[in-house]
């Protein structure tokens, strides 16, 4: 069996790789977060743990390193954007893959939103293969903003290691943890 320790991170691409136009923004400000000396935040990154694929791929290829990746993680963690829906390709078969192969607990962090009570309120944002998911109890979500402090909150509590996830599909932190933040 694999050494999981990595944190997998989905977003939508948009079929670029242009960082303006895509997700991709929020993916790379966690590895700035990683990466800057000011700021105490450490993510252990399942993309940096096999070699790189490139969209001109065999999609045989992507998917087998896709695969590799998620099998050696202990979360994953999915940014969600209004667009995230569209995605007909990689992110389905991320969610679908996360959850039932590997059964990784999920963090669904929400660049749109500074404070999350009511998750069953954002499902306009849930691509179908994790609308269904949460929806017949096989997900296990903690839903949060994607800031900072709520971000390394759920990476470092979260994960299959540690049993302290939530149950279902519908987690979230609490008002108080949300003012400790400074986000309400």
């Amino acid at each position: 069996m694999a050494y999981r320790n990595g944190t997998y991170v989905a977003f939508h691409a948009g079929g670029t790789t242009d960082p303006t136009k895509s997700d991709i923004k929020y993916y790379n400000t966690m590895k700035m977060w990683d990466a800057s000396k000011h700021i105490e935040f450490s993510l252990c990154n399942s993309h940096e743990k096999t070699s790189s694929v490139r969209d001109s791929s065999k999609k045989e290829t992507l998917k087998r390193s896709l695969i590799t990746r998620l099998r050696n993680s202990k979360q994953f963690l999915l940014i969600l954007t209004k667009t995230t829906k569209n995605d007909t390709d990689w992110v389905p078969f991320e969610i679908a893959y996360a959850v039932d192969n590997c059964e990784l607990p999920l963090i669904l962090a929400y660049p749109d939103y500074d404070s999350i009570m009511a998750p069953d309120e954002l499902s306009d944002y849930w691509p179908p293969a994790l609308k269904t998911r949460i929806e017949n109890g096989s997900a296990r979500a903690i839903h949060i903003p994607f800031r900072k402090a709520p971000v390394l909150d759920a990476l470092s509590q979260f994960d299959i290691t540690n049993k302290n996830y939530p149950t279902n599909g519908y987690g979230y932190y609490t008002r108080e943890a949300h003012q400790e933040w400074g986000l309400v």
